[in-house]
């Protein structure tokens, strides 16, 4: 996360500062208005509001005898395209792809979850969550049983497992219950 982001985050972390912050969303307002509005001292909403500043979210104008405040609508919608990013996992850090078994770079996420459970060409344990397991599990799908239309016999899918975790039985398992292979008079194949 860059430190522009985080300080942001910080300045919307208080409570008055996000009750200022949706107060200037619909007009702008003087301190002393903010204050009353509020129930702070208008020192304490200078404060606020300078803390606000300094992370770009309201713009100050002078207008005799106050200053208004307004929010920067475009400051705020920038915040929000950079969580959007955090989100979907498209910053630097989370954009980075890893190779799939064919070589063509797979999503950010599953890039993540491999990189946390394979080591190697091993599967150092299967996740326990559902979700991490699925990806670990299309990966095996993609590593050990390439070939679409091929049939295998339970001993060669345990061979081929086996040579990316011991636990062939629950592998095998959770690829049937997660609908990757189907299994048929001990005949192991790819679904769909």
């Amino acid at each position: 996360m860059n430190a522009e982001l985080l300080a942001t985050l910080k300045a919307l972390s208080d409570a008055s500062r996000l009750r200022i912050v949706g107060l200037l969303a619909a007009r702008s307002y003087a301190v002393e208005e903010l204050a009353a509005a509020l129930g702070l001292t208008p020192g304490t909403v200078v404060h606020h509001l300078k803390r606000l500043e300094a992370a770009g979210l309201v713009s100050a104008q002078p207008n005799r005898p106050y200053v208004v405040y307004s929010l920067r609508l475009d400051a705020l919608q920038s915040l929000g395209r950079q969580l959007d990013q955090l989100e979907r996992g498209s910053t630097a850090e989370d954009g980075i792809r890893l190779p799939g078994p064919d070589g063509q770079p797979i999503a950010a996420y599953d890039a993540k979850v491999l990189r946390a459970f394979i080591v190697g060409d091993r599967l150092a344990s299967i996740p326990a969550q559902e979700k991490k397991r699925e990806v670990v599990l299309r990966y095996l799908l993609a590593s050990c049983f390439p070939e679409p239309d091929g049939a295998w016999p339970e001993k060669e899918v345990n061979l081929r497992l086996a040579l990316h975790h011991p636990d062939v039985a629950s592998l095998r398992r959770y690829m049937i219950s997660g609908k990757l292979l189907t299994r048929e008079s001990g005949i192991y194949r790819r679904t769909g």
